[in-house]
């Protein structure tokens, strides 16, 4: 029997991994495998400095990515043992796995795994779920609340963060930084990366939302017959300081909710922009009634009377997340930059954003 897995089946499960959402789908990872020891590399060179300052959300996506990496190799009959960070002067390096052969594959595992090619973001807006109390109590009990607090946002709380969006877009409508990364990365896609405009919202499927991101308007982009106004639930993850390791360990919890909710025939759109500046913090952290640092919030529902399902968006090939090496440790993340700095890799000290 193998004692570790071949050379294939980490391909295979880092591709699944590359389904992971990531902002404005930058895809900001890279993984090596030397034949044993598996690691992941944050890659600073893709995180976007006006829209996401401290580098909080590249490692939102990082822990996503590495959630779904670890559900892959499950499918595949293996248990991933993740060590977070485990080089304290080279934050970068983001988590080291090692592998034990699974005694059972369950039916669960592959179903998880499967979530993942049928997973995607849909910014369109959604009928409320239905048996939401029981869809909530599967969705705590798949994580520790002591790695973050999940609060699901009443109703009467749209009013105020649609305000905090329209906030956050006026602020940010003549941000140079902001609108050239937003026009560079959103209305078309470059050898797998970038959301294409078939992805994005109709302006008036967004005001129909209210509380996601304003993205530019293309030709394309036409409104939805169906749903008028978004009834999703609005779930919020806050962890107590918003450090790295916090931070990429809520990634691994959005991960386990978006597959949770896909599993159970939700659609899900991940949301940031109201966790970018502090009003919208400060907003979410009043009707949380909590004091920790705001992550992400998700959109979850159903659809109805929609004539297609919403585009995937592409991913970039294998060889560019994943370097196959025959060293103990490579000299360095599999990047196209060099060094890094410990600000880069993980946002400041307290992943300020």
């Amino acid at each position: 029997m193998d004692t570790v897995p071949t050379g294939e089946t980490i391909g295979e499960a880092v591709r699944v991994a590359g389904r992971a959402p990531s902002l404005h789908n930058t895809q900001p990872w890279r993984w090596s495998f030397d034949g044993q020891i598996m690691r992941l590399f944050s890659v600073p060179e893709r995180m976007l400095p006006a829209t996401d300052t401290s580098g909080r959300q590249m490692l939102l996506s990082c822990g996503i990515a590495l959630d779904h990496f670890r559900v892959a190799m499950a499918a595949a009959g293996w248990r991933s043992n993740i060590t977070r960070f485990p080089d304290p002067n080279r934050r970068v390096h983001l988590a080291t796995v090692s592998f034990q052969r699974a005694d059972l594959v369950t039916d669960a595992d592959l179903t998880r795994a499967d979530a993942i090619s049928r997973r995607h973001t849909d910014r369109r807006p959604f009928l409320a779920p239905p048996a939401w109390n029981d869809v909530e109590a599967v969705l705590r009990a798949s994580f520790s609340p002591a790695d973050a607090a999940l609060d699901v946002l009443a109703d009467d709380s749209r009013p105020v963060l649609a305000d905090a969006a329209r906030a956050t877009g006026a602020m940010r409508r003549y941000d140079a930084g902001y609108q050239a990364e937003l026009h560079w990365w959103t209305g078309h896609d470059f050898a797998g990366e970038g959301v294409p405009a078939r992805a994005l919202p109709s302006p008036q499927d967004h005001r129909r939302v209210s509380i996601d991101r304003s993205f530019p308007a293309f030709p394309d982009s036409s409104p939805e017959p169906g749903t008028e106004v978004d009834h999703s639930m609005v779930l919020v993850l806050t962890t107590d300081s918003g450090s790295p390791e916090e931070t990429l360990r809520c990634g691994e919890i959005v991960s386990t909710l978006l597959l949770e909710c896909t599993l159970l025939g939700l659609a899900t759109c991940p949301l940031t922009n109201l966790t970018e500046i502090p009003r919208g913090r400060a907003a979410i952290g009043e009707l949380t009634g909590r004091a920790g640092k705001p992550q992400i919030l998700i959109r979850a529902g159903t659809v109805a009377n929609r004539p297609q399902e919403a585009p995937m968006t592409p991913r970039l090939p294998l060889a560019e997340i994943l370097e196959t090496t025959t060293t103990a440790m490579p000299s360095e993340p599999p990047t196209a930059g060099g060094t890094d700095t410990a600000e880069q890799a993980t946002g400041r000290a307290a992943g300020e954003m």
